[in-house]
């Protein structure tokens, strides 16, 4: 297996780690699927071998099973020969089989013509209808349910048409399948299974880590102490760098007048504004 699969997938805590850890996991899982499928195969294939083994014992023990009956047929007509010739022991063995086969058989054909017609063909076909009407109302042509009618034909033959189609694309994707994924020997299925099971195992337990909510609200808690730590020196730092300008513009005689200047235009201004609000109220 490639360096791929090795290792750990991340460093660290780390929440962006997350979905790259889901798309590991969703790419190795269906190849560990496709592993255990191939061993099962393998298996399955090393059990078949011994049941056909086991079939072929069963064959031959039927076989002298089958001896068996006609030894004891045998046996019947050579013990009936003692008491009469033997061909006439041997026809009236034969004699009783017929018999009982023909009333076998003629049982059997009675019972198969009550049970027939084996399927319901009217009804089958009433449903088909109805289901036909269902899907494309008045536009459903009943003669497509005549297998022997041309519409019935051409439908069939497109339906045959797709099948193969799909046919074609499912044997296009197995083989694409069976490039990308080539057959495997035991030990090395054994190896892959064994060395991917393991990096699963890692994978399943950083998940658990990242998912676990204490760590990952600690570490945001962590990541915004530092935040505001910083923004708070900086804070501190403008307040005392503005403060510094501030005394350094009062303690001067040009920033005191400077100071003073708008003030004084402004109790100028609403010194005016009064006295002329005074003379309107005053002028009727």
């Amino acid at each position: 297996m490639s360096g791929r699969h090795t290792g750990r997938t991340s460093q660290g805590l780390r929440i962006t780690a997350l979905p790259r850890t889901l798309k590991l996991l969703f790419r190795l899982a269906p190849r560990q699927l496709n592993d255990e499928i191939a061993f099962a195969k393998i298996e399955l294939k090393r059990k078949g071998i011994q049941v056909g083994v086991a079939a072929a014992f069963f064959a031959v023990a039927l076989i002298f099973v089958a001896f068996l009956v006609v030894g004891l047929i045998v046996a019947a007509i050579m013990g009936l020969a003692t008491i009469m010739p033997a061909w006439l022991a041997a026809l009236l063995v034969c004699a009783l089989f017929l018999v009982i086969a023909l009333i076998g058989g003629l049982i059997g054909v009675r019972k198969f013509k009550q049970a027939m017609p084996l399927v319901p063909a009217e009804t089958i076909r009433g449903i088909k209808h109805d289901l036909g009407i269902v899907k494309e109302g008045s536009d459903f042509n009943a003669a497509l349910l005549d297998p022997a009618s041309p519409e019935a034909k051409a439908a069939k033959a497109a339906k045959d048409e797709a099948a193969a189609k799909a046919k074609a694309e499912k044997a296009a994707k197995a083989e694409a399948h069976k490039k990308e994924f080539p057959q495997a020997s035991e030990p090395e299925l054994h190896r892959r299974l064994e060395q991917r099971r393991r990096h699963l195992a890692q994978v399943r337990d950083e998940l658990d880590t990242e998912l676990d909510i204490k760590p990952q609200a600690m570490f945001l808690l962590g990541a915004a102490k530092e935040k505001l730590g910083e923004g708070k020196a900086a804070v501190e730092h403008g307040a005392a760098k503005a403060s510094q300008k501030y005394a350094d513009f009062s303690g001067s005689p040009d920033g005191a007048g400077l100071r003073w200047k708008p003030l004084a235009a402004l109790a100028a201004s609403a010194t005016i504004f009064v006295v002329l609000l005074r003379r309107l109220l005053r002028n009727p």
